[in-house]
Order: structure tokens, then sequence, then C-alpha cells
């Protein structure tokens, strides 16, 4: 079985639509909090596991001897550890014949990579026949609100020249599925991105390029930034992480462009301006 966790998540549905598109649904499976929430993907045929990160006892039967498995990194930022690893105990307990996990790009240095590299030491303890997918920033990330931006008209941020090598989400999907499919990966890394890395000036442009409005891109300080995304309603703690992440974009933390992702998926990444244009569209 191909074994999917959060896979009710934007990226865990494009993984799954992958494998259905490539092997039966009966040699797919889901690990997922709600049911009802996978009730689609069981009336076409997948196995449906219901399991709970916070409680191990729940994941006793979530996988089994032979299972390939993606562990999608859960959204709970600051529970994620103890969750992963009861994830790992139970893949290793049930013998897997590969576990995957999407953890985060090997140059990044700000705090939101912290449980990654947790989960990343977790798996190599325990001995798992394991590939880890490093994936890069989600275009999606700056376009979830892309007709705002061009109305505000303004692309606002801290990081300066600092330039992403982002991938939609898709892309990234399409190299989980294909390590999952696929042989020779356990004991790889992959650091995925896509293949150019863009800065947020190129982004604002881009945007002005696509609807013909103007948008420029104004860059100020981390506090003030800050400021800014509390202001727009964001939790305190979760501005701060996003102006620690421009910071790191800043550094360049998140500009490398190795190519992994293109080799993995068998052609070349989508590139931002077709992103923005869907994204307009949308």
């Amino acid at each position: 079985m191909y074994v999917v966790t959060g896979a009710t998540g934007q990226l865990g549905r494009l993984v799954v639509e992958g494998l259905l598109a490539a092997v039966p649904a009966a040699e797919v499976a889901v690990a997922v909090r709600s049911a009802e929430k996978a009730a689609d993907l069981a009336a076409r045929g997948v196995a449906v596991r219901v399991v709970d990160y916070d409680r191990p006892e729940t994941l006793a039967g979530a996988f089994a001897a032979g299972d390939r498995v993606l562990l999608i990194s859960g959204s709970e930022v600051g529970r994620r550890i103890p969750q992963h690893r009861a994830v790992i105990e139970a893949a290793k307990a049930a013998g897997v014949a590969l576990f995957a996990y999407t953890s985060a790009p090997g140059a990044a240095t700000f705090r939101l990579v912290d449980e990654h590299r947790a989960t990343e030491e977790l798996i190599a303890a325990s001995g798992l026949p394991s590939v880890l997918l490093r994936n890069g920033w989600y275009t999606e990330n700056y376009l979830g609100d892309a007709a705002g931006t061009v109305a505000r008209g303004v692309v606002l941020g801290s990081a300066g020249e600092g330039r992403v090598a982002s991938a939609p989400r898709k892309d990234y999907a399409d190299a989980a599925v294909a390590v999952l499919l696929g042989e020779g990966h356990e004991g790889r890394v992959y650091e995925l991105s896509g293949d150019t890395a863009w800065s947020l000036p190129e982004l604002a442009a881009e945007l002005a390029a696509a609807s013909g409005a103007p948008v420029e891109h104004r860059d100020v300080t981390p506090a003030a930034h800050r400021d800014v995304l509390i202001g727009a309603g964001l939790p305190e703690g979760f501005a701060e992480v996003l102006v620690d992440v421009d910071a790191g974009i800043a550094r360049g933390e998140l500009a490398g462009t190795p190519g992994d992702l293109a080799r993995l998926i068998g052609r070349p990444t989508v590139p931002l301006a077709e992103s923005v244009r869907e994204a307009l569209k949308a």
C-alpha cells in the first residue's frame, strides 16, 4: 500500500490524486484525523485509516509491513516533534518498506525549520528505510490573495532583494508521487525548489504585468513588517515567524536551485509568471 498522512490537506490531496492516476485505488491508503473529510476518497476505493498524532495508540493499525509511507509534516507548529515521533515509531513497528518525509530546505536556519531538523534526526535514529523531501517554498504562499494584493497595489515584506526559488504545490506533490512509486530513493536527501529564484520586486512586477494594474514593492524593517502583519489580524506569534522567514530569505536561504525537483518530476517547474496568471484567473 501507498499511505499518505495528512491527506486531506492541500498538499496531501494533490499527492493522493497523483497516486490514483498511476495505481489502483485499492493500493492507496490515507491516514487522517477525520473520516468525514476523507469520505470522497473512501467512495473512490481509498482505504481511510483514522489516526490522531496526539494519541499514539491510534497509529497502531495505520501502517503494515511493506507499506510505502509519506509523512506530510504536521501543521501544528510547536507540537510537531512528539506528533512526528509517534508516526515514526508506528512505521518502524509495522516494518514499512519506505518512509518519506516532507522537510524544509537544508540551507534554512530560521526558527520554522527547527522541528523539521528534529524530525530528520528522529527518522535517522529509527533506522527506517527513508528519504527526505526537503520542500522549498510554495508559490501559493505569496498568491493566496493575489487579487487583493493587486487591489492594494503593494507587495510588502522585509526580505529586501532576497530571492525565493519557489514552485507550486503540485510540483512538490508530483515529486512525492515519483518517490513513492519509484525505486532507488532510500537514503536520499532531495533539496526541492523551483528552477528559478525570484525576488519580491520581481513578484510585484509579475502581478502588475498580469493584471495591468500598478503594483509596487515596499521593503520595510522587520519591526514595521511585524506591526503591519499584526495590524492585518495575524496572531503575534505567527507574525514573528513570517518576519523571521523574511530574514532568512534576505540571507539567501531559500534561493537555492539545485534542480532536484525538476529531475524528480521529469519536467521544468512551473515558473512564477504562470502561477501569477493562474492565481489572478482564479
